[in-house]
């Protein structure tokens, strides 16, 4: 799996003149958004973690780039104006960590080269076309695919057998005999060519040439090339690509959640059995990163598990409570009394703080609770899915460590949508899945534990042969393997999903659901409607609200009528009272509320609504 990539982006431009006099040429825009971050959002779209960007006239510009693609590391070629793109590759070398894909800067194409790089079995491989008629062709010569020469003199040449795109995968071997090259080359070519360097090496580490004949792509360095770019190849690339696109539909519900197309596409990867050591890397990594979103990785750590969040909470229930502990489950939702219910099959010693699922809990009642001294631990859900109601956890989390209890919390519905801190909230073990706010695929769930508090359960009689939470930590921890076979595609959905995560940020995305919010919020005081819970105490991320008080309300026929527009909505679960949920998790934008909210007040007119 190639996780990093290099774009070599110091060059001056001279061709295209007063164009790129104060900016560099992958900043040149097509269709409003400038040619560097296409490649930068094709490439994180195919599971780049790392992009290094080289970079020397107007680096400032690529510095800013940074700024808004957390992947993006710039390293800057002090002698850029002096040397070829094989310096700039050479300034980037010391960074460069694992096999990686090497790009140019100035380049428009279609992202399945990038896919097709990904899946070619030979390490170094260059991406090559048909005929392009450009006027600037580097030409490749090849014997039995594999490299053989190049040469922009198509006549040196026994044979032009593709064209150089400018996008290769190498390997860290090949960068090293490259970089050894140009040292030994540099006062007779300072200004080399990357190209030329992986030619000049070629014989020792073989190159294979992956050729796609009529592939859409085109590098610009002129004014001519420009217009090819605007005019020829990017409506090429647009048309391609939206053949790739998955039909949208909006997910209104609590979960799963909405994907987007590439996490959906990163589950399309070549067979691998789980036992093999990169896929257990590849795990371990996951682990980490989940943990990072909300702790410190030294302090906690992440047992994933196949199943849904029912599941992770399941696991930690039925984990955590020794033989002598009793744990007091708050139920104040849906969520809440399945704690109390997986309590309840696995015969704990527990007790139930009821408190309404629409109102504020009572933080002086439920201390008063603690001061009884009756309880080792505390079950509660941050985000109740039931009604969208927001458990203050920043008061009752440090509230618990007060009295000494191990606090127990499901966060389904909170983890990577809401800003938080573990050790600051006094959480101990935490429940979360994959499908809801991380953005990812159903079917993966997993625990984040407090080390030290994890260490101490080892000891307690095993109640899950399956779910059992020390026994995968520690099988895990020794093997980098789960005990059971895990849902492998599934997992690099969450990859990528992890991924994308790092790229908004919680917060971002915190800021987006809450603008989402806002929307609904105005729409549904607009049109008359009522919430079940107060605003001030509402998550962001899922609002209840009553049904309307008509005849000709059904929520079937909503529910159709939004679906037939690509909108799913989700009813209450509260037996007593009528609702419909509306959530605004997943890769939703806030001009997809907007539309959904015109759906609504359509059907809301349908039966004379107000």
């Amino acid at each position: 799996m190639i996780k990093q990539a290099v774009i070599l982006a110091a060059g001056l431009g001279s061709r295209l003149k007063e164009r790129t006099e104060a900016m560099p040429k992958g900043f040149l825009e097509l269709n409003g958004k400038a040619i560097v971050e296409w490649s930068v959002q094709k490439l994180l779209g195919t599971g780049i973690e790392k992009i290094i960007i080289g970079t020397g006239h107007c680096s400032q510009m690529y510095d800013g780039l940074a700024k808004k693609y957390p992947a993006i590391q710039t390293v800057y070629n002090a002698a850029y104006a002096e040397t070829g793109s094989m310096g700039t590759l050479e300034v980037c070398a010391p960074h460069i960590t694992e096999d990686f894909l090497l790009l140019e800067s100035d380049l428009i194409y279609d992202g399945i080269g990038l896919y097709v790089l990904h899946n070619d079995p030979y390490e170094n491989t260059i991406l090559a076309s048909g005929a392009t008629h450009s006027g600037d062709e580097v030409y490749l010569e090849t014997a039995a695919g594999f490299l053989k020469a190049l040469s922009k003199d198509k006549a040196s040449l026994a044979s032009a057998d593709g064209e150089l795109v400018g996008i290769s995968k190498l390997t860290l071997a090949i960068l090293k005999a490259m970089c050894e090259y140009a040292a030994k080359s540099r006062s007779t070519s300072p200004k080399m060519e990357y190209e030329h360097a992986i030619a000049a090496v070629s014989s020792e580490y073989p190159v294979f040439i992956r050729k796609i004949e009529y592939y859409a792509w085109r590098e610009i360095d002129d004014e001519n090339h420009l217009r090819m770019a605007e005019t020829e190849i990017l409506p090429r690339i647009l048309e391609n690509e939206s053949l790739h696109t998955v039909r949208r539909e909006v997910l209104l519900n609590p979960g799963p959640a909405t994907t987007t197309d590439t996490v959906k596409y990163a589950q399309i990867a070549a067979d691998i059995c789980p036992r093999e050591k990169e896929f257990g890397l590849l795990m371990a990594e996951m682990c980490h990163d989940l943990t990072a979103f909300v702790a410190s990785p030294a302090e906690y750590e992440t047992v994933i598990f196949g199943g849904s969040g029912t599941a992770a909470d399941e696991a930690m229930v039925s984990s955590c409570v020794p033989e002598d502990g009793r744990i007091l489950i708050v139920d104040n939702g849906s969520y809440g009394e399945r704690l109390a219910k997986i309590a309840s099959v696995y015969k704990l010693n527990y007790a139930v703080f009821k408190s309404e699922p629409y109102e504020a809990i009572n933080i002086t009642k439920l201390e008063n609770e603690f001061k009884t001294g009756k309880y080792t631990h505390l079950g509660i859900v941050y985000h109740e899915t039931t009604t969208g109601l927001l458990n203050p956890l920043e008061k009752i989390g440090p509230l618990a460590k007060k009295y000494h209890l191990v606090t127990v919390v499901d966060a389904v519905s909170a983890y990577a949508g809401i800003p938080m801190d573990l050790a600051k909230l006094g959480i101990d073990f935490m429940a979360a899945t994959s499908n809801k706010l991380i953005q990812g695929m159903a079917g993966v769930c997993f625990v984040i534990c407090k080390k030290q508090e994890l260490e101490k359960i080892k000891n307690i009689p095993i109640r899950s042969y399956y779910l059992n939470l020390y026994d995968q930590y520690t099988y895990f921890a020794k093997n980098k393997q789960t005990r059971f076979t895990p849902p492998v595609q599934t997992l690099y959905a969450l990859h990528q999903a992890i991924l994308e995560t790092k790229q908004e940020t919680v917060e971002k995305r915190y800021k987006r659901y809450t603008e989402c919010w806002k929307i609904l919020v105005s729409a549904v005081k607009k049109y008359n409607l009522k919430m079940l819970v107060k605003e001030e105490e509402q998550s962001h991320l899922i609002t209840a609200i009553f049904d309307p008080e008509t005849e000709k309300y059904r929520f079937d026929a909503l529910h159709d009528f939004a679906r037939r527009r690509s909108f799913t909505i989700y009813p209450g679960k509260l037996g007593n009272i009528s609702t419909f949920r509306i959530a605004n998790i997943g890769d939703i934008q806030p001009e997809e509320m907007q539309r959904f909210t015109e759906v609504l007040k359509l059907y809301l007119d349908s039966i004379d609504w107000n």
